[in-house]
């Protein structure tokens, strides 16, 4: 039996399931400790492995941090706002008002559940929904990236996304 879509009932079920939450949550198991995943972010020398080129320090609470991306020649600017080690880092983009919870939640001495909630999305935006699966796919895109990373050592899949 088939059944027809409707588009416009289907993008108001979604705009409002997103007004109600105004957020991105991406959820993924890492197969490696908390402590690597944490560090895999943090460090400068790492980020590289599975999401931005580098960034300009290591991450820590109250820094003004630089993120590049050589292959597109770009770079992003973010505040780092908390720090848990091992447990949460919270960061703002700068010049926006979308910040970025990363929870790592360790089930066991080798695995971690890692969760990026970003909150901000303006509700009344005519973009919105375009947004939030741009944003989706990103963040999937990144956690992707970095599952190879720790998991397999793969680090060359961070520059394969074509849009």
């Amino acid at each position: 039996m088939s059944r027809k879509c409707d588009y416009d009932t289907v993008e108001a079920a979604i705009r409002k399931r997103v007004d109600e939450r105004m957020n991105n949550l991406t959820k993924f198991q890492i197969n490696r400790p908390a402590h690597e995943v944490f560090e895999a972010f943090v460090d400068p020398a790492k980020i590289g492995n599975f999401w931005f080129s580098s960034s300009s320090a290591r991450w820590e609470e109250g820094k003004n941090i630089t993120l590049f991306y050589d292959i597109y020649n770009a770079e992003v600017g973010i505040t780092v706002r908390e720090i848990e080690v091992d447990k949460r880092i919270f960061f703002q983009w700068a010049g926006e008002e979308n910040t970025v919870t990363i929870t790592l939640k360790a089930v066991d001495e080798a695995t971690t559940i890692i969760e990026v909630n970003e909150e901000g999305f303006q509700e009344n935006d005519p973009a919105l929904l375009q947004k939030m699966v741009d944003n989706k796919e990103g963040w999937v895109y990144v956690l992707s990236c970095l599952k190879g990373y720790l998991e397999h050592g793969i680090n060359t899949l961070r520059e394969g996304l074509v849009k």
